[in-house]
């Protein structure tokens, strides 16, 4: 596999104000003013700092200036009470005002402005990846008439049967991993001594899906531990959400598919690689491998295909995992076996919104076709999700784990490798 370097955070802290701001030209007639109105005279003075800090000189600082910075004590002219006032800068510290000096106030210094981060090379992607694709995009027609079956249908009586155990993310020991399902494609990892986050979406409801969340996050997003990287699939609104993505620190390492960059560093996102399929990374001790799926890319009527689509194959010393992301059935899944031939310890594969069938079976497996890609990709164990969270499709709720299990047990499988997990429900892995 070809390797990718890392790009290293860049700085987050703001840049030192370089140099005092020169004084203000004195006027006449500004102590009376300010021994008569002090807040509005120090308004004044405010603005007369903003246009000199906009048009200083760029040389050395003034001697007036250097004085007026280690004076601890500002005075006004001999003719003005004793008064207190702020300076207006950010330590909001309070100067005496004395009589007997002509020394005047300095100006409050200007906010210091965020340091930039330093720029990552771009790397050059075609101007769509359509030529990835197995299955024809849906067309307009096609996705009003699934509408009815997913997010417009009046059935959702049977949501309360879907399971929620919410205990909290367990502590990982030793060579452990642990995932904990938080929703839909949400899964929080722990491998490699990395909190990894797959396709995180918090959200209660999401763009063009019509019914909110049927169930809460499996874990609150205030028990989260610091999040060491997240890892996109592919750019659609179930499995890339705004509003979830906001909330993560901006120095968060994110892995996401070429083309997907620019989403994120528009957000302020400053440590951001995309891969091609077959790419690899490295966050720590883990390696992080984009694998190809059988999908489609699309947020709007104009950016269709532009960005690409994958799954991820995350590994330690220890263990690796499978994030299949979305994807129909194909042989991709055999190809992505060969790549692995030792095996991977678990995949977490999708099985729900698969009906109606004639739409969703060119991007999304049903629950047989995720039990034989989880054989094709050489799993040994595999943990369901992208099912529970989001009415997205025809088949009732708890559909996609029954069948899921019959699937399962038909293809001989032990049923302890199966980790139908419990929205919140975490299971270890062990070596």
């Amino acid at each position: 596999m070809s390797q990718t370097s890392h790009p290293a955070t860049a700085s987050h802290l703001p840049a030192e104000f370089d140099g005092l701001v020169a004084v203000p030209p004195w006027r006449p007639g500004w102590s009376a003013r300010f021994t008569a109105r002090p807040a509005r005279a120090l308004r004044k003075l405010g603005r007369t700092a903003g246009r000199a800090v906009r048009d200083r000189p760029s040389g050395p600082r003034t001697a007036i200036a250097e004085a007026a910075s280690r004076s601890s004590v500002l005075s006004a002219p001999s003719t003005a009470p004793a008064m207190a006032f702020s300076t207006g800068t950010s330590t909001g510290t309070e100067f005496p005002v004395r009589s007997g000096t002509s020394v005047r106030p300095a100006p409050p210094l200007p906010p210091a402005p965020p340091r930039r981060p330093e720029p990552l090379p771009r790397r050059s992607w075609p101007d769509g990846f359509r030529d990835r694709l197995t299955s024809p995009i849906p067309t307009f027609q096609e996705l009003l008439a699934v509408a009815w079956h997913g997010t417009l249908r009046p059935d959702v009586g049977d949501a309360d049967r879907i399971p929620v155990h919410r205990n909290g993310l367990p502590r990982l020991t030793g060579t452990e991993a642990v995932v904990t399902w938080v929703g839909h494609a949400t899964y929080v990892v722990q491998i490699g001594g990395l909190t990894i986050l797959t396709d995180p979406v918090w959200a209660r409801k999401i763009v063009g899906v019509h019914r909110p969340r049927l169930t809460p996050p499996g874990v609150a997003w205030a028990d989260l531990p610091r999040i060491d990287a997240v890892v996109i699939s592919h750019n659609h609104y179930d499995h890339l959400d705004a509003w979830t993505v906001r909330r993560l620190p901006r120095n968060t390492p994110v892995l996401v598919p070429a083309g997907l960059r620019s989403w994120f560093t528009r957000r302020g996102f400053r440590d951001v690689t995309e891969l091609d399929w077959w790419e690899s990374t490295r966050v720590g001790d883990v390696r992080f491998d984009f694998v190809p799926a059988h999908h489609w890319s699309r947020r709007s009527i104009w950016d269709t295909c532009k960005t690409l689509w994958g799954g991820w194959v995350i590994a330690s010393d220890d263990q690796t995992i499978y994030f299949a992301g979305d994807s129909a059935y194909g042989e991709r899944f055999a190809q992505i076996g060969a790549r692995y031939p030792d095996g991977i310890d678990l995949a977490l594969m999708p099985v729900g919104a698969f009906e109606p069938r004639w739409f969703m079976q060119a991007a999304h497996v049903d629950p047989e076709q995720a039990v034989r890609a989880c054989q094709d990709v050489g799993a040994r164990r595999m943990a369901t999700m992208h099912w529970g969270t989001f009415v997205l499709s025809g088949e009732s709720f708890l559909a996609p784990v029954e069948e899921a299990r019959v699937a399962w047990a038909q293809a001989g499988r032990d049923r302890a490798d199966l980790w139908d997990l419990a929205v919140g429900e975490s299971r270890v892995l062990t070596p």
